[in-house]
């Protein structure tokens, strides 16, 4: 946690991948929390406590990095420059702060700035990801604010996605970590596009506590909170993977019927991240099996001789598989339901309570040409 005032924030990075937070956060106004910089390397980074405390120190002067910050073969001026380029590529540290000092210039708390900044982080995205939410504790009116990239290689375990969640309520550190490591496991490491996953993942969640709205863990507006926060985070989730490189469809997996959470989460993940499967999805083929195929390499121990699959889209429902068989159905009205660019994949393990979503995408021809010609 990083306190200024009545100001923090809440991390999750990419799992043991030496994700570096490069920067600090920055109120700007007394609804908008600001926070940048986040990359990869093996860059060691000392007393980052120091850093932050130049930034909020003077907040109208950005922070210079210091040389002895930085170690790399005695060179400090190669870094990675920016968190979304090519893999192991070094750039120009200087590139980055002039950079971040142009943005300072240009920080403003209007939708319009809020509207850059989703834009400024996009890559092979095809549109912005943003959305904000209002809802009321004690009276108080409190919003959350979040924007998010990413297109490729993303399959989070928290890929190269890129995300920046606000909110003016007053939360604890504590309370704030543990509200986004709830949220979090169930919507952004639900997500896949291609399986690979990235150096750079990042979300942070950061509280200005300006609205004076108090929010405690173990009371109903903490649960209020969480419940809003993951109204965002699932938001985001299905933002990402609909516009996953080269996507034409977003899949959404539904689990229910199984043992355990555990098993609801892997199987619907296992089931979106299926390449056989995308690209079935991709043609409108519904290949029902590939589901089956999907959920039986699924690490775990359960039954899966009681399940059930369900095709669904806005233009209606086929029911393809019962007691892990084939059930009848008319693959020209599957077709129909399939080429809606929605598509909600039902899957029941009727061997339980639990219930779990996962979101991906399909395969398309296009995704192999973005990656294959990348660098050219």
């Amino acid at each position: 946690m990083i306190k200024s005032g009545q100001a923090y924030h809440a991390a999750i990075t990419g799992d043991a991948r030496r994700v570096l937070l490069r920067a600090v956060i920055d109120i700007i106004s007394p609804d908008i929390v600001f926070g940048a910089g986040e990359t990869s390397g093996q860059i060691p980074w000392s007393k980052p406590e120091q850093l932050h405390d130049k930034v909020f120190g003077n907040p109208t002067k950005y922070a210079t990095l210091e040389r002895d910050r930085w170690a790399l073969d005695g060179t400090w001026d190669l870094l990675p420059d920016d968190p979304a380029q090519t893999a192991g590529q070094m750039g120009y540290i200087g590139n980055v702060l002039s950079g971040a000092d142009k943005a300072f210039e240009t920080l403003a708390d209007t939708a319009e700035a809020g509207a850059d900044a989703s834009h400024a982080i996009m890559t092979t995205d095809t549109h912005p990801k943003e959305i904000a939410l209002e809802f009321a504790v004690g009276g108080k009116a409190v919003r959350i604010g979040a924007i998010a990239k990413g297109s490729g290689m993303i399959h989070p375990n928290m890929a190269t996605m890129l995300l920046f969640m606000t909110t003016d309520a007053k939360v604890a550190p504590a309370a704030l970590q543990k509200a986004l490591s709830t949220v979090v496991p169930a919507t952004f490491n639900q997500i896949s596009v291609d399986g690979d996953t990235s150096t750079n993942d990042t979300v942070l969640l950061l509280a200005s506590g300006l609205s004076g709205a108090e929010i405690a863990e173990g009371t109903p507006d903490y649960d209020t909170f969480v419940a809003a926060l993951t109204e965002v985070a699932e938001h985001l989730s299905r933002e990402l993977a609909g516009d996953g490189e080269g996507a034409t469809k977003l899949l959404e997996c539904t689990v229910t019927g199984a043992p355990d959470l555990a098993t609801a989460r892997a199987v619907s993940k296992s089931v979106i991240h299926s390449t056989l499967f995308k690209a079935a999805m991709f043609g409108a083929d519904a290949n029902w099996g590939r589901v089956l195929c999907a959920i039986g390499y699924t690490p775990g121990d359960f039954d899966i001789s009681k399940t059930s699959v369900r095709l669904k889209s806005k233009a209606g429902e086929v029911f393809v598989c019962e007691n892990a068989a084939y059930h009848p159905y008319s693959e020209d009205e599957a077709a129909v339901v399939l080429k809606e660019d929605e598509i909600d994949i039902l899957v029941d393990l009727g061997s339980g309570d639990a219930t779990a979503k996962a979101w991906g995408c399909d395969l398309t021809y296009d995704y192999v040409k973005i990656n294959g010609d990348y660098r050219t």
